[in-house]
């Protein structure tokens, strides 16, 4: 079949669609596709199908780390659409690794889940665990982190648009020099939040910085360095855009026990609308992600594929955010 869709520059799926004689697909391109598949000698895997009929009405979901409110979400909407559909749920989380990441994906195939959920942990820079299930056939759909090169459904947010927010928004509020506090580079939220920053910044006519664009590790220790780096600066920013909120509130607790006013000194927001944010003080402003919402569209979506209610074909659900001013900025 992949030998098939690599001549007629078609998907996979399109030609297991055409095999199977689906009314979605122009009669045309069905008869080209039939037409290849006899020239070729195409006989399908009897093996392969028996086994994909086969289900355990189980699916597998795996995240960077089980106990982060945003991830904590994402699994309560994931799971409280599989059970409506009466699935049930197996939940791995990475720990932010790459090769746990591999060994839960290894893990949920053997136990014959139908199909996973996966949101990539911060070290994944490579892919092949992905294409390889991919190759393998295995259903799969990837959220909130995910590649663009897997030909695979996502579900993601408007992470541009929210950094976009939130730079503006510190922009209307006198900011003029914001730096922005990036996670790993690989990282598509890393790469799409600082996309919007840099939109908002050309907006009004400032010309981005090398030194106001900074790449954390995401832990704790890496927070706390950066939150010194800053502090020792000697052109300091005057306001500070985390990728997260546990970033900003990390950058914050420094900043309290140095004595540095925020947002007096330097304004600050994070991402996420983490719990924590709004009990802080000041209460850190940030963007708001609907991760139960993330979580439902998700399984519902992957629910569908298996079910056949909706194409193979890859699609991208985008979510809104909300930005949520609050007092480590200024007023406007």
């Amino acid at each position: 079949m992949k030998e098939i869709a690599k001549k007629l520059g078609v998907s996979v799926s399109t030609i297991s669609r055409a095999l199977k004689d689906s009314p979605e697909l122009h009669p045309d391109t069905k008869k080209r596709i039939v037409e290849m598949a006899k020239e070729m000698n195409y006989q399908p895997n009897l093996l392969a199908q028996s086994l994909r009929i086969s289900r355990t009405n189980t699916l597998g979901v795996i995240v960077p780390e089980i106990t982060s409110h945003f991830f904590a979400s994402c699994i309560s909407g994931i799971q409280d659409y599989a059970n409506k559909r009466g699935y049930n749920v197996m939940i791995c989380q990475s720990n932010e690794t790459l090769e746990l990441e591999k060994t839960n994906i290894r893990t949920l195939v053997a136990s014959q889940v139908d199909g996973l959920l996966i949101s990539l942990s911060r070290e994944t820079n490579k892919y092949e665990h992905l294409l390889d299930l991919y190759n393998r056939e295995i259903p799969f759909l990837l959220f909130d982190r995910v590649n663009e090169d897997i030909p695979v459904s996502r579900v993601t947010f408007n992470d541009e648009g929210g950094a976009y927010q939130v730079t503006k928004h510190m922009l209307e509020t006198g900011c003029k020099r914001i730096m922005y506090v990036s996670g790993p580079e690989d990282l598509y939220i890393s790469k799409k939040r600082k996309e919007g920053y840099l939109h908002a910044l050309g907006e009004f006519g400032i010309a981005p910085e090398a030194e106001l664009i900074k790449i954390s590790d995401l832990t704790e220790q890496g927070n706390i360095r950066i939150a010194k780096e800053i502090t020792e600066m000697e052109n300091r920013p005057d306001a500070v855009f985390c990728m997260i909120d546990p970033v900003a509130l990390d950058l914050l607790a420094v900043w309290k026990s140095l004595g540095i006013k925020v947002p007096e000194d330097m304004a600050l927001a994070g991402f996420t609308n983490n719990p924590a944010s709004a009990v802080v003080e000041p209460p850190l402003t940030t963007v708001a992600q609907p991760g139960y919402e993330m979580g439902k569209l998700a399984a519902t979506h992957l629910l569908d594929q298996l079910e056949g209610q909706a194409s193979d074909d890859p699609i991208s659900i985008v979510l809104e955010t909300t930005l949520l001013p609050r007092k480590s900025t200024k007023s406007i």
